[in-house]
């Protein structure tokens, strides 16, 4: 986990590479592509909207990656304050929080046509919600201070706290609650069967890549917009 981190930051630094930027292209239009054209197996409640799975649960994978990117930079922060940290750090929440609202958009949409209503008491919906509620308040919490260092400083120190407290309401809370209309849980089939299956799986796999190279390189993009115009503002 350590190393893809490390790795994902390195893309994130990268000026001259610029194949997987052609290759998070590619994975991500092929498996979009190939979603919605494969066979897929027709299991009770979700039947067709099971494709829904190449979008909505990549997304996760990639705002999951790029956040962990982000409280690296600002752990690098806490240790070696500069402007050019603070950047990364708050360029790439934003790149997780854009990734986390569209993941519950799709996932909003897939309740829609299994579930009957575009939201529900199901405690993953909700633990979701909250956890990007957490990441909206760092959002507030930096544009409430006037004093630059102060609010660099303040935002790491809470970047942090926020992923800790993601991580445990998107992928513990709801498994020990235990009532969800999630797959795998009230009767519905596991997301093994979907992941099992041989056709779906490459798909899955391309997809997931692709997002998270995608958030890698959405992250670059706004960090290298955002430290020009720092650089214009300092002249």
């Amino acid at each position: 986990m350590v190393g893809g981190v490390w790795g994902g930051q390195r893309l994130i630094e990268s000026r001259g590479a610029s194949a997987w930027k052609w290759l998070a292209v590619v994975l991500i239009v092929g498996s979009a592509i190939a979603g919605l054209l494969i066979p897929v197996p027709r299991l009770p409640i979700v039947n067709e909207s099971v494709r829904n799975l190449f979008f909505h649960v990549p997304m996760w994978f990639g705002m999951i990656m790029v956040m962990l990117v982000s409280i690296v930079y600002s752990m690098q922060y806490l240790r070696r304050p500069s402007a050019r940290l603070d950047i990364l750090a708050h360029e790439a929440a934003k790149t997780g929080i854009l990734l986390g609202v569209l993941g519950l958009a799709t996932g909003s949409l897939w309740a829609r046509y299994t579930w009957g209503a575009w939201w529900t008491p199901d405690p993953r919906l909700n633990a979701a919600a909250v956890a990007l509620l957490i990441y909206g308040a760092y959002l507030v919490l930096r544009g409430s201070f006037r004093d630059d260092q102060q609010r660099a400083r303040v935002s790491a120190i809470y970047n942090i706290f926020a992923f800790a407290a993601a991580i445990p309401l998107l992928f513990i809370l709801p498994r020990i609650s235990g009532n969800s209309l999630h797959p795998g849980q009230t009767g519905n089939p596991g997301f093994n069967k979907y992941d099992l299956d041989s056709t779906m799986r490459p798909v899955f796999y391309a997809a997931v890549i692709g997002w998270i190279l995608f958030s890698f390189w959405l992250t670059q993009v706004s960090s290298r917009l955002t430290l020009l115009q720092h650089q214009h503002d300092d002249q």
